[in-house]
């Protein structure tokens, strides 16, 4: 059974599609369609305790089944035509896609004026929360770690780009859509304002969406966004994953200073101390960290016929980490709680050979 865009239906007729097609048995959207009772009672009627986050259109909380099973409950804060549009894109797109390293749609409630997604839960939030917020103090994200998210990130997106049909952008790839599992295996989040392009089609032209110093040039000035959009806020997620610092920082001047235009002369000058996370400790292999910000920095080329695809990203993100590295990432995804620091470990003798 094909899913039908339910961003062209009335919200009625858009209403009783996801019902009926979530209804039908149908293997290939494996939804389960929620009571409101069941997500009041998951929730504590949505209490405050129990909130994980908020965004712009609504309020995610946890909770907990009454077969013991822990949820993330996204809610729409108001019934307006934007937050309704962003439930069905969301909703379609998380139907469609089916990936180790894209968060998961559990089901969903909507009648009346509720509209409820229902997600896997990630125990350790998002990378957001571990490079800038308080989770940086409890889990130190070693540079094995952190090559295990970047790689995992970039999997997700070389999905949504080459395999997904029709192939889907993001549109909004960032530190804090990027979610961590009870292993700290990440997963692509929050599909509200992806795209699904259809075959043949290079690019479109549409309002801007998504967040300040992850946008490409070419989205954020003229609204053209293609694959390749993506591809850029990638590269600048991927520096923010190995520099520790905020795509936008403010200087002691008062100016601002995006972390591309920070990154791409200290790569000149191969000063690639300065480029690492203090956070480290220097605990990083140099020939690793050179091949991730090159990569990085031709990600977030300013003409995107110069960025690379997503699925050569991950090729070249796996090859800069070395062939006996992809085996311990490998092992990593199959579960091992110790294989990203095995991976550290092998770049620290690799540095520590180095240093000798």
């Amino acid at each position: 059974m094909k899913l039908r865009s339910l961003c062209c239906l009335s919200n009625g007729e858009r209403e009783t599609l996801i019902h009926s097609t979530a209804s039908s048995g149908n293997q290939e959207y494996p939804w389960e369609v929620f009571s409101l009772k069941s997500l009041l009672f998951a929730t504590n009627n949505f209490h405050e305790n129990n909130k994980l986050g908020e965004g712009g259109f609504g309020t995610v909380y946890w909770g907990r089944t009454t077969a013991g099973e822990e949820i993330a409950v996204k809610r729409l804060k108001t019934m307006t035509a934007k937050a309704e549009m962003e439930f069905a894109v969301e909703v379609e797109i998380l139907g469609r896609v089916r990936h180790k390293n894209l968060l998961g749609l559990r089901g969903y409630y909507a009648r009346g004026n509720e509209r409820l997604i229902v997600y896997e839960y990630m125990p350790n939030q998002s990378l957001l929360h571990h490079l800038h917020g308080k989770r940086d103090a409890d889990v130190r994200l070693s540079w094995g770690r952190r090559m295990r998210i970047a790689v995992g990130s970039a999997e997700g997106l070389a999905y949504l780009h080459h395999e997904a049909n029709p192939h889907i952008i993001h549109r909004d790839i960032k530190a804090s859509n990027v979610l961590l599992d009870s292993r700290l295996r990440p997963k692509v989040a929050d599909f509200g304002f992806a795209k699904l392009i259809p075959d043949g089609v290079s690019h479109l032209t549409t309002r801007v969406k998504g967040t300040l110093g992850y946008l490409a040039p070419e989205y954020a000035m003229w609204g053209k966004v293609s694959e390749s959009c993506d591809v850029f806020s990638f590269g600048v997620l991927l520096l923010e994953i190995v520099a520790g610092r905020r795509p936008i920082e403010k200087l002691a001047t008062g100016k601002k200073l995006d972390i591309v235009h920070w990154a791409r002369p200290l790569h000149y000058q191969g000063r690639w101390d300065q480029i690492a996370d203090p956070k480290l400790g220097g605990r990083v292999d140099q020939e690793q960290l050179r091949a991730v910000v090159e990569l990085a920095l031709e990600c977030t080329d300013g003409c995107p016929e110069n960025r690379p695809l997503m699925n050569q990203v991950v090729e070249r993100l796996r090859a800069g980490l070395g062939l006996g590295r992809v085996k311990e990432l490998a092992t990593a995804e199959r579960g091992d709680d110790d294989a990203g620091d095995d991976i550290e470990e092998a770049a620290d003798a690799s540095h520590s050979s180095n240093m000798r």
